[in-house]
């Protein structure tokens, strides 16, 4: 009897052992469950968007914009792009998870050694000479973006749509595999795309027709949103003369103007708020896409140097504009199945001229003369020839055809070449393409690397020292200056904010620096879908 009695009991602690370890590892498992995939991805790109300004202007905000994307999602404040790049290579960068040296997109502009003009980087190559908008193409972008490998991963049957002011950006968002890309003429005003995507949505049809911005921009004014006295951090004067700016018909490049301010802001928010309502973005089972190209860099159309105001309106309205983008969302697929980012990109580098009264050393640097000097030079040495073939974007392109035909090395000729430009006023440094390409060059060597594209470098970097003007005069014209426009030297560190807000992450912050190159793949995983095939790094782990 107590054998049996000994059996029963150790029988029932087997068994009650076995149901709390089940019991544990049904729990286990059902916390491991994954959340739903998000059917909608909304990614909103920022040229000039900083950690600084946002946070200075948190009271401001509403609850909806860019407070509910720090309270309920992910913000990482330094994205460092390294050094030299500008808002069209940082998005390449975004979307490809991959720099400038692998995905082949350096710089909006780059030079062209046979013509002796600077064109697009997203322009056809066959189309060079005769550019136009719709000659824009994904194809110089070398490698698939995260709105390609969305489409891919279901299959084609999410649709990709990208929508912004500035074309490159717009091409870039859209990506080799987009359904659309459009964004507003610098000629007509009008909403235009590249003959590479095939479909333009009702909404662009629409808005070109019957709220057409052409006919609506003469009656349109910048004007503040908030009362001057709420911008924070203003000197008293700058709080009595509140800014206006209009876009007359009588300006030429009105349009131009307009797609730097914030009213452009408005206009392609509004129409991504069309896109997620009449598109059913993310109501379909499937993952869409949509991707949105925004502008706070500092105004520089405005009659003063010190453009503060204009800057943080621009972000009180930006916030707005987030804000109905996701109540647009709430009312189609909801926030519980979007995954939402805003992530920034750098503004241009310099701004406009202090006054002369604060006394700050400054100087004009001519690449003009530079050149001419520079030749002369070589031709001192070498003889005739017209060695120097240009200036772009702080490069100095030699002829190297005419290096190959006179047997001259051409990284002999580079250093020769910085020997003498180090000796011009305005010049703190000069890297040669050898030393870039080497790792040798500039504070962060292998990030200076990382930033250029062989295909499209110079030969010779040249920094100018902070301060100086640059005047980019047109080789063999003679051309009439505003002295108020030429670029002011300004070096600056390339970094931006960025937000996530998704289901399945919690509120977090992230002050250490971050790798921009990250973020593609950080997203992708967020997505659970493979990474674009030159995202090199391993995603962050946010949602630990």
């Amino acid at each position: 009897m107590r054998k049996k009695t000994l059996i029963t009991s150790r029988l029932a602690c087997v068994m009650v052992a076995y149901m709390v370890t089940a019991g544990i590892a049904a729990a286990s498992t059902r916390a491991k469950d994954p959340s739903p995939r998000p059917t909608l991805v909304v990614g909103i790109f920022v040229e000039g968007l900083t950690a600084d300004y946002v946070n200075l202007l948190r009271s401001n905000f509403g609850a909806d914009g860019f407070n509910r994307l720090i309270d309920n999602g992910v913000t990482i404040e330094n994205v460092d792009y390294g050094p030299g790049i500008d808002a069209t290579a940082a998005t390449a960068v975004l979307v490809s998870g991959a720099a400038p040296a692998v995905n082949g997109i350096p710089s909006a502009r780059v030079w062209d050694t046979n013509t002796k003009i600077d064109y697009p980087i997203l322009l056809d190559p066959k189309e060079i000479g005769t550019y136009s908008e719709q000659a824009l193409t994904p194809s110089p972008l070398l490698v698939s973006t995260i709105s390609d490998e969305v489409r891919i991963s279901d299959g084609g049957l999410g649709v990709v749509h990208a929508i912004a002011a500035d074309p490159q950006i717009a091409i870039l968002m859209g990506g080799h595999a987009g359904n659309s890309s459009f964004w507003i003429s610098d000629i007509s005003g009008k909403w235009t795309s590249s003959r590479h995507y095939r479909e333009t949505p009702p909404v662009i049809s629409r808005r070109n027709v019957g709220f057409n911005l052409p006919v609506r921009i003469d009656t349109m004014a910048w004007e503040p949103a908030l009362r001057l006295d709420r911008y924070p951090d203003l000197p008293e004067y700058k709080k009595l003369y509140p800014f206006r700016h209009t876009f007359p018909a009588k300006k030429s490049d009105r349009f131009k103007i307009f797609k730097t301010s914030a009213p452009a802001n408005r206009e392609v928010a509004s129409a991504a708020a069309d896109y997620i309502s009449t598109l059913s973005l993310g109501t379909r089972g499937v993952t869409d896409m949509l991707s949105l190209g925004f502008n706070v860099s500092p105004y520089l159309y405005g009659r003063e140097a010190d453009n503060r105001i204009e800057t943080m309106d621009a972000y009180v309205r930006l916030d707005s504009d987030i804000a109905n983008i996701i109540r647009a969302i709430e009312k189609g697929p909801g926030m519980d199945r979007t995954l939402l980012f805003v992530a920034g990109t750098p503004a241009p580098s310099g701004g406009k001229r202090d006054e002369e009264r604060w006394n700050i050393p400054s100087g004009q640097f001519s690449p003009r003369k530079a050149i001419s000097l520079l030749n002369m030079y070589l031709m001192a040495i070498h003889g005739n020839g017209e060695w120097v073939n240009g200036y772009h974007n702080g490069y100095f392109f030699l002829n190297r055809p005419l290096l190959k035909e006179r047997g001259i090395s051409e990284s002999d000729m580079r250093r020769e070449s910085a020997e003498f430009l180090t000796r011009m006023s305005g010049v703190s440094d000069v890297y040669t393409l050898d030393d870039i390409l080497a790792r040798r060059a500039g504070d962060t060597p292998a990030a200076l690397h990382r930033n250029i594209s062989a295909t499209h470098a110079g030969d010779l970097l040249v920094m100018v020292n902070p301060g100086w003007e640059i005047s980019d005069e047109i080789e063999g014209e003679t051309v009439n200056i505003d002295q108020s426009q030429l670029p002011v030297v300004r070096w600056q560190a390339s970094t931006s904010p960025i937000y996530i807000i998704a289901p399945s992450l919690k509120a977090t912050e992230i002050t250490e620096r971050v790798d921009a190159r990250a973020i593609a793949p950080t997203i992708a995983r967020q997505l659970r879908i493979r990474s674009p095939n030159a995202a090199s790094l391993q995603p962050l782990l946010l949602d630990r």
